[in-house]
C-alpha cells in the first residue's frame, strides 16, 4: 500500500496490467477496487495459488486475504468535567470528522443542520445521495462501499443506518445538542456530542455480516482525500495482526502521513490480556470505562422477595406475577434438544408449549432471542455483569448466589411465579474503572509499545440511534426508538475522536502524534488505582481521558513519518517494504535502525526477562507548546522493583515550540506474569506532563 503512482498512468490501468500479468487476458475482471486517491494497492478475486504468484512479483508489498472486522459495540461528557460551556474556538465549525462505521441517519435530531454554514472550503468530498438520503451542512458527506455486491436481507443500499451503531458513535463525537433525550425515559437528559459545532463525513463501511477489508481500505482511500481532519473507526479484528497485514493499520498509516489522526476502539475482548486489537503506534487506541451511572432491573418472586440484576429493561409487566420455569425442564425434544442445552435458553432449544407466557430461569446470558421465540414474557438470566446490555423482552442478570436463590424457591414451591421491573438508574459510586469487556494489553505485536493508550467512558452510553432497526435488532423486538443505550469500546472510541477533534480545533498545525500526546499525558490516573483496576496500565494505558487538559498539555512528544519508518526498521521490515509503504527510498540501515523503546511515544513501557534484572534506555524528546519560558522538573514515581533514571532531570526553555532530549534508564526486576508499573512527570508547576513507565514478564512457553 504504497504512495500513488507517478506519471501518466492511472492506478486503476497499472492494477489491471498486474492482474493481466498474473491471470492472463481478462483478468482485470478480478479487480473489485483500486485504491487510488490518497495511496496504491486494490481488492481483486484471487485463488491461493493466483495470490501467491501476485505476492512474488516485483513491487507487492504484501498479499492478504480480505477478512471481515466487527463492531466494538448524555451523562459521559459532564462527567469527565467537559460541561457544554467549555471554552470553544469558531474553528470547530471548521473540523470534519471521518466515521467509518455502519452510516448515519440523517432525520436525527443529533445530526440538525439548523445555524450550520456551507462546508468548509477545504472539503473535497461528496454525498451519494439516493431516494432515501440526503447530507446536509452537518453531515456534510456521505458514502457507502461493499465491493462484492453481497447485501444482506436488511441491509440499506445507501449511506443510511440500518444498524444503529453508526448512529450512535457519530453522535457521541459530534451530535448537536437534544435536550429531549431519553430511551423509554431511561438517561433522559441532554444528549451531545463532544464536538457539536464540527462536521461529520460518514463511509458506511459496516453491513449487517460485518466490516470487509476491502471497503475498510477504499474508505481510508476517499476519506484522507476528501479533506478530514480526523478519522474514527469503532472496528478491529478478533484479534491483533501484524501492521501490514491489517488494513486498519495500513489505512491509518497512510492518514498519519496526510496529518490526519486515527481513533480506533481497543477491542470487547477483556479482560484476558494481550486482546488489544488496534495496535499501530501511529494510531490512538481507547479501552472503555464507566460513568458513575448504572441500570439495574428488580426481580420479584411470589414469596416476596426481591434481587436486583444488571440490563436495560424498557418493558414494564404491569405487577403482574407471571408463572417461572426452568430453562433446563423445557427443552425442545421434537427437535433433539436436552436439558443440557434448554437450560442455558439457547436459539430452538426450548418447548414452547411449555415456556409461552412465563418468566424463564437461564443458567447463562444469552441475547435472549431463544427465550422470546419461546414466548416467554421474560428471563431471568444468571451470571454477574459488570455492565447493562438491551434484550428483546425483560430480562435481570443475577449473580450467582440471587440465582441460586431464585432456582431454590422455583424447586421448593408448587406454582413459582415472579416479575420484573422496568430498570433504574442508580450512581456508580466506583467510577470511573475500565469495564471487564474493554480489551488489554500488553501489546501483542510489539510488546514494548503500550497498548490501549487511554480509556474513555464506553459504558451505559445514551445516544442517537437508527429507526431503520430496532433497540436490539432481534427478530420479536418492534421497539423503535431515536436514541439507545449501548456499551463498548465503539463507544469510548468516539469520545477520544471529540477531544482530538476539540484540540485540533485549536491547535490546527499539530501533528497527529502532537493530539495523541496531548490527550495520553493528560489523562488521569489518581482515582482508577483501585481494586476494580487490578490489570493497572494494561487496562487503562495512560489513563482516564480528561478533554478540558489536553487543550493545555505543556509539552508534546511529536512524532512523524521519519520516526514510524525507523521504528519499523527496528521490528524488521525489509527495503523493499518500506518502500512501497511509503513510495519513496527509505531504507533500514545502522542509523535508521530504531528500537520500540526509541520511538517518540508518550509512554515508556519494556518486556523484562522474568525474575532477572533488566536495563532499557528510552531516548525522547519534547516540544514546549506551553509558557514560552518555563522550566521543568522531573517528578519520578517507581515502586519496588523498579528504577528510574532521568538525564537530565531539568528541563528549560525559551520559546514554543522549542524541543528538548532526555535519556530515561529503567531498570526493572519483575517476577513471573507480574507488572510493575510507575511513572515520570514532567512538572513547571501550572503544567502536568505525566508518563506511565510499566515493566512486566511472562513465562516463556
Amino acid at each position: 500500500m504504497g504512495d500513488r503512482p507517478n506519471g501518466e498512468i492511472s492506478a486503476a490501468r497499472l492494477h489491471s496490467n498486474i492482474l493481466e500479468e498474473v491471470l492472463g487476458s481478462g483478468g482485470s475482471n478480478s479487480l473489485l477496487h483500486s485504491y487510488q486517491r490518497s495511496f496504491n494497492g486494490f481488492a481483486a478475486k484471487l485463488t491461493e495459488d493466483e495470490a501467491n504468484k501476485l505476492a512474488s512479483m516485483e513491487g507487492v508489498v504484501s498479499v492478504f486475504p480480505s477478512q471481515k472486522k466487527q463492531l466494538h459495540t448524555t451523562r459521559s461528557w459532564d462527567f469527565m468535567g467537559f460541561s457544554q460551556n467549555v471554552k470553544r474556538t469558531s474553528l470547530e465549525s471548521d473540523i470534519i470528522i471521518g466515521m467509518l462505521d455502519t452510516g448515519i441517519w440523517p432525520e436525527s435530531e443529533s445530526f440538525n443542520d439548523e445555524r450550520f454554514g456551507p462546508p468548509p472550503e477545504k472539503w473535497k468530498g461528496t454525498c451519494q445521495e439516493s431516494s432515501n438520503f440526503t447530507c446536509n451542512n452537518k453531515i456534510i458527506g456521505a458514502r457507502y462501499y461493499r465491493a462484492d455486491g453481497n447485501f444482506g436481507r436488511n441491509d440499506i443500499q445507501s449511506p443510511r443506518d440500518s444498524e444503529g451503531h453508526g448512529s450512535h458513535t457519530s453522535s457521541i463525537a459530534a451530535g448537536a445538542l437534544n435536550s429531549r433525550a431519553s430511551l423509554f425515559g431511561l438517561a433522559s437528559g441532554t444528549a451531545r456530542g463532544g464536538v457539536p459545532s464540527a462536521r461529520i463525513a460518514v463511509y458506511k463501511i459496516c453491513w449487517s455480516d460485518g466490516c470487509p477489508d476491502e471497503d475498510i481500505l477504499a474508505a481510508f482511500d476517499d476519506a484522507i482525500a476528501d479533506g478530514v481532519d480526523i478519522i474514527s473507526l469503532s472496528v478491529g479484528g478478533v484479534f491483533a495482526v501484524d501492521y501490514f497485514d491489517d488494513t486498519i493499520a495500513i489505512g491509518a498509516f497512510h492518514s498519519m502521513k496526510n496529518g490526519i489522526l486515527t481513533s480506533n476502539s481497543a477491542g470487547n475482548s477483556g479482560p484476558a490480556l494481550s486482546t488489544v486489537a488496534n495496535v499501530s503506534p501511529w494510531s490512538l487506541s481507547v479501552g472503555a470505562s464507566t460513568i458513575d451511572r448504572k441500570f439495574v432491573t428488580k426481580v420479584m418472586l411470589g414469596n416476596g422477595k426481591i434481587y436486583e440484576g444488571i440490563s436495560i429493561n424498557t418493558i414494564e409487566l404491569k405487577d403482574k406475577l407471571y408463572p417461572l420455569i426452568y430453562g433446563g425442564d423445557a427443552p425442545n425434544t421434537t427437535e433433539g434438544y436436552d436439558s443440557s442445552q434448554s437450560r442455558y435458553c439457547f436459539e430452538d432449544s426450548l418447548d414452547k408449549t411449555l415456556v409461552a407466557g412465563k418468566i424463564v430461569l437461564c443458567d447463562d446470558v444469552s441475547d435472549g432471542e431463544g427465550a422470546i421465540a419461546a414466548g416467554a414474557v421474560g428471563a431471568i438470566m444468571q451470571d454477574y455483569l459488570d455492565s447493562a446490555f438491551n434484550f428483546p423482552l425483560p430480562v435481570s442478570c443475577l449473580g450467582f448466589n440471587d440465582s441460586s436463590e431464585v432456582w431454590s424457591y422455583l424447586n421448593s414451591t408448587r406454582k413459582p411465579t415472579a416479575t420484573m421491573f422496568k430498570s433504574t438508574g442508580e450512581t456508580d459510586e466506583l467510577a470511573p474503572y475500565v469495564i471487564s469487556f474493554s480489551s488489554r494489553g500488553p501489546n501483542p505485536i510489539t510488546m514494548d509499545i503500550l497498548k490501549p493508550d487511554l480509556i474513555a467512558p464506553g459504558v451505559d452510553i445514551l445516544a442517537a440511534w437508527s429507526q431503520g432497526t430496532t433497540v436490539t435488532g432481534s427478530e420479536g423486538d418492534n421497539r423503535v426508538v431515536p436514541y439507545n443505550i449501548l456499551s463498548g469500546t465503539s463507544m469510548s472510541c468516539p469520545h477520544a475522536t471529540a477531544a482530538a477533534a476539540y484540540v485540533k480545533s485549536f491547535n490546527p498545525t499539530w501533528s497527529p502524534a502532537a493530539i495523541k500526546s496531548a490527550l495520553m499525558t493528560t489523562g488521569i490516573t489518581v482515582p482508577l488505582n483501585v481494586e476494580t483496576n487490578t490489570d493497572a496500565e494494561f487496562a487503562f494505558g495512560s489513563g482516564h481521558l480528561l478533554p478540558s487538559s489536553a487543550l493545555n498539555p505543556g509539552l508534546v512528544y511529536d512524532a512523524g513519518e521519519i520516526d514510524y519508518i525507523k521504528f519499523l526498521c527496528g521490528q524488521g521490515y525489509s527495503n523493499k517494504v518500506l518502500r512501497l509503504v511509503t513510495g519513496d527510498r527509505s531504507s533500514c540501515s545502522e542509523s535508521t535502525n530504531g528500537t520500540a523503546w526509541d520511538l517518540n511515544y508518550p509512554s515508556f513501557a519494556l518486556l523484562a526477562s522474568p525474575g532477572n534484572s533488566t536495563k532499557r534506555i528510552f531516548h525522547r524528546i519534547v516540544t514546549n507548546v506551553g509558557s514560552a519560558v518555563s522550566t521543568y522538573k522531573a517528578i519520578v514515581r517507581a515502586p519496588s522493583g523498579l528504577e528510574i533514571q532521568v538525564q537530565p532531570n531539568v528541563l528549560s526553555f525559551k520559546s514554543l515550540g522549542q524541543k528538548a532530549s532526555f535519556v530515561v534508564t529503567v531498570t526493572a526486576k519483575v517476577a513471573t506474569d507480574n507488572i510493575v508499573s510507575g511513572s515520570l512527570i514532567w512538572s513547571d508547576g501550572m503544567h502536568q506532563v505525566g508518563s506511565p513507565v510499566v515493566a512486566f514478564a511472562f513465562a516463556e512457553e
